[in-house]
């Protein structure tokens, strides 16, 4: 289904394509009306001969093939000629043609070249005083007379046809910039999309696994021998669940309100950064698995202390998916060379291969890219699973994007 057309583009169609049908009807009415002048001027100007049968012939020709002046300027103009130098030629009622060819030459001036008016204008003056001379060779004045109406109505043809040049060069201009406005809201309408997904699945991602994990617990105290139930251990596992619960709900509020104070303007507290990394190791820890955290990083911009953040959370997430059984990781934040170096190494048993491809790794690469970051993944020297990424916390240019399905098949699971 095409996309309705706008204003400009309406116009523009306008001004370049007019329509051909009415144009031809309004030019069969123009050309009746020029020869209805035409015969009232040959009937009652005293000029010349009074018309014959052929200057009336040569009168009708003149004004006929105006019918199809805006169709075919020049060809009109050729007839045009051929009709009326005879015309003048044999010394009729020399006004009464008169209309008819200032019209003619006022379309071939709107609708040909500078270089062809110039040509045409040429021409006709040096044809109209050759006739003139010939016929009247005193009347010098009258010679004046024509030359001035014919360098009018040609200033006149050249001036139109300029001015509708510029004017739709200038609707040209705003039609490619209103379409140049819309990519770009349609640009920043995906961009923000793609925003907003990453937040929830990082998110929710983080905090469903969790849950799962910690459900397991719960059922396998449960399971593993019911005649001496551990209490303690079931209780600990539910309150493990509930504060993972609250932590989400915390985290998707404030998710949600960032995403309402950019759509209104005010001015809510800013998603988590490298604050809040050691609450998600503590949490990581309530999943069974041994965490070990560093964070030596005094301070970095908002945005690539939400990279980080977002970053270590996917990756203790997949750590905690994939890694197995006695999983211990280690989390190191820390500056370097003008960057904030992040690495999560784990010693699991990493992704299963052949897994339900995930937006995990594509997810932590765009953050990276985000901030003119670079991140690699993938198998650690003794095992495991490693992700490092380089944030840089000066002002970097945003890498290129890279196609995201290669990622996904190459990646797995994570």
């Amino acid at each position: 289904m095409s996309r309705p057309q706008s204003l400009i583009e309406r116009a523009l169609t306008a001004v370049n394509h007019p329509p051909a049908v009415p144009s031809l009807r309004n030019d069969a009415h123009l050309a009746a009306a020029v020869a209805a002048l035409t015969t009232v001027m040959a009937l009652f100007l005293k000029d010349g001969r009074q018309p014959d049968p052929l200057a009336w012939l040569l009168l009708l020709g003149a004004n006929v093939s105006l019918i199809w002046r805006r169709r075919h300027p020049m060809a009109v103009m050729l007839a045009m000629v051929a009709c009326v130098v005879p015309y003048h030629a044999l010394d009729y009622t020399h006004s009464a043609p008169i209309p008819a060819t200032l019209l003619a030459l006022y379309t071939a001036a709107v609708a040909g070249s500078a270089r062809r008016t110039l040509l045409i204008g040429t021409v006709l003056i040096g044809t109209t005083l050759t006739v003139n001379a010939v016929t009247n060779p005193d009347g010098l004045a009258e010679m004046l007379r024509i030359t001035g109406w014919l360098i009018s109505v040609l200033l006149l043809g050249g001036y139109i046809r300029v001015h509708r040049q510029y004017l739709a060069s200038t609707l040209e201009r705003a039609e490619r910039a209103e379409r140049t406005r819309e990519e770009e809201a349609r640009r920043r309408v995906a961009e923000e999309r793609l925003r907003i997904a990453r937040d929830l699945h990082d998110l929710l991602a983080h905090s469903i696994t969790l849950i799962g994990v910690q459900t397991s617990v719960a059922a396998h105290v449960l399971t593993a021998d019911p005649d001496r139930l551990n209490r303690e251990a079931v209780a600990k596992a539910l309150d493990d669940i509930a504060d993972t619960c609250r932590t989400a709900r915390g985290e998707l509020r404030t998710t949600l309100e960032v995403l309402r104070a950019a759509e209104h303007g005010d001015g809510r507290g800013p998603l988590p950064g490298l604050d809040g990394i050691p609450h998600l190791t503590e949490t990581a820890r309530t999943s069974g698995a041994r965490v070990d955290a560093t964070v030596r990083a005094d301070h970095a911009p908002p945005a690539v202390g939400a990279a980080a953040y977002r970053i270590v959370q996917e990756a203790l997430t997949n750590s905690v998916r994939h890694g197995g059984p006695g999983l211990s990781i280690r989390v190191d934040v820390y500056e370097e060379g003008g960057a904030l170096c992040v690495s999560v190494t784990d010693d699991g048993t990493g992704p299963t291969a052949g897994g339900t491809p995930g937006f995990g790794l594509v997810g932590m690469r765009e953050r990276a890219r985000s901030v003119g970051g670079t991140l690699d993944a993938g198998a650690g020297v003794g095992g495991g699973f490693e992700v490092r990424a380089v944030l840089p916390v000066v002002s970097v240019p945003p890498a290129p994007p890279e196609p995201s399905t290669q990622s996904v098949h190459r990646e797995g699971a994570r």
